[in-house]
């Protein structure tokens, strides 16, 4: 029995303090805390800076869209929101662009797009196929000149400024016109400020026809009225120069696809 005894002690004495099961684990432990750390890591870094972005996007890459007959070319960083920054065929697409620059999001410039008391120096447009045959220009004289009070007042750069009557539609807002450069009358609806500083970022809107078949809508704020004239023409050129005719086979799936959406 003594001899028992001392072979017991014998091999307790030889047994290693932690054993190899236990190293295992230990080491398999470690090694899925360090994997989880590097993956928080970097998820918090992609996420921070997604988040940093708040739906702005930084990319240069172009996306080709198609509207209608129209097909389309615009940069990422120029279209406001982030389900519409794909290629493909679109019912419309929105941008925001920095005036006079016309260029879209940057970091540097992140302050004029996110600040309220900066963003008055942005231009919005949203671009769709047309529904009707005239333009804003082209609305004057058959609708809006009924609905206007007779009072005209003189405005800066050449415009001149008619408040819409009462039960209109339009109420509190005002028609602005102006003769272009090549003889056209140029108009836009404003719903003007009593103080230049109550002044919102898209206060006026006018909608002109370009390319094949599309309608741009834009706005801007009443600040930037003075600049009616470079601003009509910085859009119409931006657009105009990133348009084409959209393919034969594109312009079948789009007609079906509207028709599928209207008859749904």
């Amino acid at each position: 029995m003594r001899g028992d005894g001392k072979g017991l002690q014998a091999e307790d004495e030889r047994a290693p303090l932690i054993s190899t099961r236990f190293l295992i684990i230990a080491t398999s432990t470690i090694l899925i805390l360090a994997a989880a750390s590097i993956a928080i890591s970097w998820f918090g870094r992609a996420y921070g800076a997604r988040l940093s972005l708040a739906g702005h996007s930084e990319s240069t890459e172009i996306v080709d869209i198609t509207i209608g007959r129209d097909r389309l070319a615009f940069p990422a960083n120029t279209i406001r929101f982030e389900h519409q920054r794909r290629s493909g065929v679109a019912e419309r697409v929105d941008l925001y662009l920095l005036w006079p620059e016309m260029t879209g999001y940057s970091s540097a410039e992140r302050r004029r797009f996110d600040d309220l008391a900066v963003s008055q120096s942005l231009v919005f447009l949203q671009i769709s196929q047309s529904t009707m045959s005239k333009d804003m220009s082209g609305r004057v004289e058959p609708i809006y000149r009924s609905l206007l009070e007779p009072e005209i007042a003189e405005g800066l750069a050449g415009l001149r400024s008619q408040a819409f009557r009462a039960g209109t539609g339009y109420e509190g807002e005002s028609l602005l016109t102006a003769t272009a450069p090549d003889e056209t009358t140029y108009a836009i609806r404003c719903l003007l400020p009593l103080a230049a500083d109550k002044a919102t970022s898209s206060d006026c809107q006018r909608d002109i026809h370009v390319g094949e078949d599309l309608t741009v809508l834009y706005r801007f704020s009443s600040r930037m009225l003075g600049d009616w004239q470079a601003i009509d023409e910085a859009v119409r050129a931006y657009v105009s120069g990133r348009a084409g005719p959209a393919a034969a086979t594109t312009m079948l799936k789009n007609q079906s696809k509207t028709s599928t959406d209207r008859s749904s």
